[in-house]
């Protein structure tokens, strides 16, 4: 695991931290040839989000999302995009590509993994697919299992680090 990948995760939701951590360990000894996962983006402010909403609407640019500040699972901390870092220098986002020739595209080898884990893929959302984004729906917390969309997440408290404060 790369030290980006370490400090974006450290900035995650602190109730999926230890669990992004393992599933890019996973991930890490699947890929078993030249390609590492990196986490691109983890938790984004929503002043970041309103500037990446703006994309194509009011800056030039081809969209790159539909969610406006607050409708953003990143913007709190529950979200996290990746790409593959080949042999450490340089970012790929091919999907398809079999890095450790082991007849399963390295990306696939990853949303498998994420989705053992509880994530849901951007991949397979219906309409502006999101290939490299994974996000975090349902949380285990002490009341039980939480669905964490981000209508209900918008209309949590927030602690004093600026995360939700999951019942």
């Amino acid at each position: 695991m790369d030290k980006v990948t370490i400090q974006r995760i450290e900035k995650l939701h602190p109730l999926v931290r230890e669990e992004v951590k393992q599933i890019i360990q996973e991930c890490d000894k699947a890929l078993t040839g030249r390609a590492k996962v990196r986490i691109t983006q983890g938790l984004r402010s929503f002043e970041e989000q309103e500037k990446l909403y703006a994309i194509g609407r009011i800056t030039s640019g081809k969209k790159v999302t539909n969610a406006k500040a607050g409708q953003s699972i990143h913007n709190y901390g529950l979200a996290v995009d990746i790409c593959m870092m080949i042999d450490g220098k340089t970012a790929s986002w091919d999907t398809v590509k079999d890095w450790d020739n082991d007849k399963v595209a390295d990306w696939y080898e990853c949303v498998k993994i994420f989705a053992k884990h509880g994530w849901d893929w951007g991949g397979n959302w219906k309409t502006f697919k999101d290939l490299p984004h994974f996000e975090k729906k349902n949380i285990p917390t002490k009341k039980g299992l939480v669905k964490t969309s981000w209508r209900a997440l918008l209309k949590m408290k927030m602690d004093k680090d600026g995360y939700v404060i999951l019942p």
